[in-house]
């Protein structure tokens, strides 16, 4: 009975050892590595670096120590030297060989690194060249040995960088750009300024294997071959197209009267411009930007609406005014009656639904300002729309946008408020508020007496001819104290973003108009934009401090005037977007402080 049981259990030991080992035939077969120049294949990256620089003159690890690659730079080396070898093309001088054979013979030594450091410096070598290359995702670990995890820890800031390669509906050669985010700081992205000049938009991400997001035990982030990115960026789309579906919205942009008034002249006091025109309108909602084209005499309105519910609401809404494209089939050519057809689906997407012919509209119509003018990032789809649709001169409204800033006091902050609440001091709560708003973006409502200095504009656009990368920029501008403070001093809290779209003469001829968001102004639902300061500046007209630079901004040596350096751009958190903000109090004899970069993040 003994010997049975010992029989039984070297049969069992017998079984799981052969189903491990069959595991690791197929854990062996899966994270093979495929050379960068032959056929050979590798069970770890690091032997295959080593048969590269014996047999091929390819010191992947010197080249990246000498040029000091990170990580993005050697991701891209790596796609840039496949797309070569498969064109039978010397990576290091370009010359084309007439077989693989020959390119292997022809390999040589690199002469000048500096020199060949620019010819992968492309982002379009952020798409993987061939297809699950595990090579891309494991060469920053070569050098360790016994990986189990195919799930390979990496630096946190890449996995931020990647899931910015977000999904998009332009073609293949959209451009991949980077953005570094410190993720110690999840409301803001932390980045250099000349980084925040950069964003993303791309079909494909890693030939549609997206990158998900997760945390080891010891929480360093690490990277597997999912839809998860897909997933998440098809999700947000959802949840803001989604939240355009609720009635309380609409109602607020249509009891806006600045925004209602503007639009309302734009198109319906511009007969010129609309008359027996073909109008796009690009994020209709409701329509009613599409009724008042109709109304203008329009011979044709294609309402574009992402909300499933909303295009179908819309369509209603036409139906119930007589404006809805019908046809009837009764008799040969039919009979049409109405004007407006609306069409479900992003309007990148809209040729799958409905026949418009490039560059045959004359009017494109979008309210597609968000707070701040650039949040929900919905300018890119309005200038894909011109690019794509709208015919050669023809006429985008609003056709100017322009952000300003000024300076803002005490009053309009929450201090006042908890500094004497039934006659009790609370200002701890306040004080805690304001630390708070040093990282966060506000938006409400700011009353122009609470403003400090005069206003300055920060970036204007010109929607007829500016370049979809343009939408992200640094600009900056000089705050003056308001003359009505000449002689006394007062601080200044933060600054205040705000901005005006233009229906200008160029296209409006008979009727021009303005939509202001601004604080001397009617308010509207966007409000205004608040960014305060970690610590309040003072502001004067008094005389320099001779030599003490430290001091400047303080109430013994105000600053006479603040200079400003604003950097916007789409954050990689899906239609957010990213601001940093530096500030440098000047003195009247020229002298500076600088206080450090504050970065902010609007979602």
């Amino acid at each position: 009975m003994e010997e049975d049981e010992d029989e039984s259990e070297e049969e069992e030991e017998h079984f799981w050892d052969d189903w491990e080992g069959e595991d690791e035939e197929g854990e062996q077969r899966d994270s093979e590595f495929v050379c960068l120049f032959c056929e050979s294949r590798y069970s770890s990256c690091g032997s295959l670096f080593d048969h590269c620089a014996s047999l091929h003159r390819f010191d992947f690890h010197a080249i990246r120590t000498t040029l000091s690659l990170d990580f993005y730079a050697s991701f891209k080396l790596i796609n840039f030297i496949r797309s070569l070898v498969a064109e039978n093309r010397c990576w290091s001088c370009g010359l084309t060989c007439q077989s693989n054979r020959d390119l292997q013979n022809h390999l040589h030594d690199l002469v000048d690194f500096n020199e060949i450091k620019t010819l992968w410096n492309d982002d379009r070598y952020l798409i993987p060249f061939m297809e699950d290359d595990s090579l891309l995702y494991s060469f920053g670990d070569c050098d360790e040995e016994g990986e189990d995890e195919q799930i390979t820890p990496i630096d946190e800031d890449l996995i931020k960088d990647l899931m910015n390669i977000e999904e998009s509906i332009h073609d293949d050669q959209d451009v991949v750009n980077k953005m570094v985010v410190d993720d110690d700081k999840h409301e803001i992205a932390s980045v250099s300024n000349d980084h925040l000049n950069k964003a993303s938009s791309s079909k494909e991400l890693i030939n549609g294997k997206d990158l998900c997001c997760d945390k080891d035990p010891e929480g360093h982030l690490m990277v597997n071959s999912q839809n998860h990115i897909a997933k998440h960026i098809k999700k947000i789309n959802e949840s803001y197209f989604g939240s355009y579906s609720s009635f309380g919205i609409h109602r607020e942009m249509l009891s806006d009267k600045v925004r209602m008034d503007a639009y309302g002249q734009a198109i319906l006091k511009n007969p010129s411009l609309l008359n027996s025109a073909v109008v796009m309108d690009v994020g209709c909602g409701t329509g009613i930007l599409s009724l008042f084209s109709a109304k203008a005499g329009a011979s044709r309105v294609i309402a574009v609406e992402a909300s499933a519910k909303m295009a179908a609401v819309a369509s209603q809404i036409a139906k119930d005014n007589g404006l809805l494209l019908s046809k009837s089939q009764n008799g040969v050519d039919g009979f049409q009656k109405g004007v407006i057809e609306v069409v479900h689906g992003m309007v990148e997407e809209i040729d799958k639904t409905v026949e418009v012919q490039p560059h045959s509209v004359d009017v494109l119509l979008s309210e597609w300002m968000g707070y701040c003018l650039l949040y929900e990032s919905m300018l890119g789809s309005v200038l894909y729309a011109r690019d794509r649709w709208l015919k050669p001169g023809g006429a985008i409204l609003p056709d100017t946008a322009t952000i300003f800033v000024a300076g803002f006091g005490k009053g309009a902050t929450s201090l006042p408020f908890w500094e004497n609440v039934c006659d009790f001091d609370m200002s701890c709560i306040g004080n805690e508020l304001v630390i708070d708003a040093a990282r966060i973006p506000i938006v409400d409502v700011v009353d122009s007496q609470d403003l400090v200095t005069c206003s300055a504009i920060l970036q204007s656009f010109d929607l007829a001819t500016m370049k979809p990368n343009e939408v992200d920029f640094t600009a900056t501008a000089t705050l003056e104290l308001k003359p009505s403070y000449s002689g006394t001093c007062c601080w200044c809290y933060g600054v205040v973003l705000w901005f005006d779209t233009g229906f200008t003469s160029r296209f409006c001829q008979e009727t021009p108009a303005v939509l202001s968001t601004s604080p001397y102004m009617p308010r509207t639902h966007w409000s205004q934009t608040i960014l305060t300061f970690r610590e309040p500046i003072a502001m004067g007209f008094g005389k320099g401090n001779r030599g003490k630079p430290e001091a400047i901004g303080t109430e013994v040596y105000p600053a006479a005037k603040i200079d400003l350096r604003v950097s916007i751009v789409r954050s990689t958190e899906h239609r957010s977007i990213d601001i940093s903000l530096e500030a440098a109090g000047v003195e009247p004899d020229g002298q500076k402080r600088s206080w450090p970069a504050q970065l902010f993040n609007l979602q």
